[in-house]
């Protein structure tokens, strides 16, 4: 198999897992990791796990380096990301999906380039059931969220409608609406919406549903997809990432699988 080179663009969770997956299982297969992230003190922390690892001084810089740009940053940045491995034609894997709703204009220049676009399935399931339906025919998606609280804390949503979600003592459905709406109302917590919509029928079709509650103690995810195909129902009760409570430690290891994914000549699942 060919070596390659990687970049990593956020050096925070997700970004660290799949550097130090990188180091200790595919380093026969790496031959240099790039690193950036806003923070450097994060890039050069990382770095010190990653026996290979250079360090860029920008985006550009690392995405010449690179054959495969890893994206595990921020939505805001996903559009430059992009545009830099469509221009210079690399390999990229995003994981902050809701950076490309509006921009899934991005998606058709990277198939007529003729790079490959990873999009991993984070913190939920079905996603291979959901294409296939899509075949036959959508009707509905709906995705119905459950949250603690404090998780949603800072969305602007929130601060438009004037909800405390301190004062919340019961569970509470805080949103209800399309996944355009819910991306830019909730950024950091519903990113599972844009794959989802980029999956099936698009985001002004895509439902979606947050309910928070003192009690919720896990991040779960409901799916109901009707298609010509039948009724199907998905429901991920997500456990915290041991390295940090907020991110899911599904949608760390969806980025891992998906990596390993890339140099496995077997494809499992449609």
């Amino acid at each position: 198999m060919n070596t390659k080179t990687m970049g990593i663009i956020g050096c925070g969770v997700i970004g660290s897992a799949l550097g130090e997956y990188i180091a200790g299982e595919l380093g026969s297969f790496v031959t240099e990791v790039t690193l950036y992230d806003a923070d450097c003190r994060k890039s050069e922390e990382l770095a010190q796990k990653i026996p290979q690892a250079v360090i860029a001084r920008d985006i550009t810089e690392l995405a010449k380096k690179s054959d495969l740009i890893i994206e595990a940053a921020a939505p805001c940045v996903v559009p430059e990301i992009l545009k830099e491995a469509i221009e210079k034609k690399k390999d990229a894997m995003i994981m902050s999906i809701g950076g490309l709703l509006g921009r899934e204009d991005l998606l058709h220049e990277a198939r007529e380039s003729g790079i490959k676009v990873i999009l991993p399935s984070g913190a939920i399931a079905g996603v291979d059931a959901l294409k296939a339906a899509k075949i036959s025919g959508i009707e509905s998606v709906t995705l119905t969220t459950r949250k603690a609280p404090r998780s949603v804390k800072g969305a602007p949503y929130l601060a438009e409608k004037g909800i405390d979600p301190d004062a919340i003592t019961d569970e509470t459905v805080i949103f209800e609406g399309n996944a355009t709406d819910a991306m830019k109302g909730f950024p950091k917590n519903i990113n599972v919406a844009a794959l989802l919509s980029i999956a099936g029928i698009g985001p002004e079709k895509t439902r979606v549903r947050i309910i928070v509650s003192p009690a919720y103690t896990k991040n779960t995810h409901e799916i109901e997809t009707k298609s010509k195909a039948g009724v199907m129902t998905i429901r991920v009760e997500n456990v915290p990432s041991p390295m940090n409570p907020k991110t899911s430690y599904l949608a760390v290891l969806s980025a891992i699988a998906a990596l390993k994914s890339y140099f496995d000549p077997i494809r499992l699942g449609t």
